[in-house]
């Protein structure tokens, strides 16, 4: 048997396309049938922003925190944080202390928002442009590092190739193919729904962490002694 040792498929923005139209039925015959479909992709990395899909896109990054502010601006492309830690000291003397997220109403009922100290509370306000609030109010000098989801890349030109990984190339055709057929095929729209579901639910429970997850369970919660 002869193998093609070769590993490197990799299709562009028109051939993403070019699939999608031929699992509608259709041909592309028009450069608006391209523009179209370009922007249906766009829209549905837009989805998969909202399902929580793209954790390919989940980078480190750093905020360096000064005393006396507790607002700070993120990235336009960060969609959430995920979790966050307050960084002091540096090399052997590096330390790093969890702090918690709060809800926005949590957060709008704490009372004393300027008591300063080591913040241990965290809130993104997901605005157009995000922010992070910290609290209580930064008392010295820290460095926030937090892992952050962010907005994957436009799929711009025709040759470009995009920012998915190959596992999910079958759910990414899927999904373009559904929504090309709400335009152009709605005889194959929900037949082309269920096969990008089922793609999506399979790309999705592939895409998890591997770490086994051990529950304790607390004997007082039940009145036990």
């Amino acid at each position: 048997m002869a193998l093609s040792s070769s590993t490197d498929f990799e299709p562009d923005v028109s051939e993403y396309i070019e699939e999608a139209f031929e699992r509608c039925g259709l041909e592309i015959r028009t450069g608006y049938d391209l523009k179209s479909a370009k922007r249906s992709l766009n829209l549905l990395f837009a989805e998969w922003a909202n399902r929580g899909l793209n954790r390919w896109t989940i980078e480190q990054s750093t905020l360096s925190i000064t005393s006396g502010t507790n607002s700070y601006s993120l990235g336009a492309d960060t969609i959430d944080i995920l979790s966050a830690v307050i960084r002091t000291g540096t090399g052997t003397n590096q330390n790093d202390q969890q702090i918690t997220r709060v809800s926005r109403d949590t957060y709008l009922n704490i009372p004393s928002k300027n008591s300063t100290g080591k913040p241990s509370q965290w809130y993104v306000d997901r605005q157009i442009a995000p922010t992070v609030k910290l609290w209580p109010t930064p008392d010295d000098s820290y460095t926030l590092v937090y892992d952050r989801l962010t907005r994957m890349n436009d799929a711009d030109t025709y040759i470009n190739t995009l920012e998915v990984p190959f596992r999910f190339y079958p759910c990414l055709t899927a999904g373009l193919a559904y929504y090309i057929s709400m335009k152009r095929a709605p005889d194959r729209m929900q037949m082309l729904k269920s096969v990008y579901e089922e793609e999506f639910n399979r790309a999705a429970f592939e895409d998890v962490d591997r770490a086994n997850l051990s529950l304790v369970p607390r004997r007082d919660y039940y009145g036990f002694n």
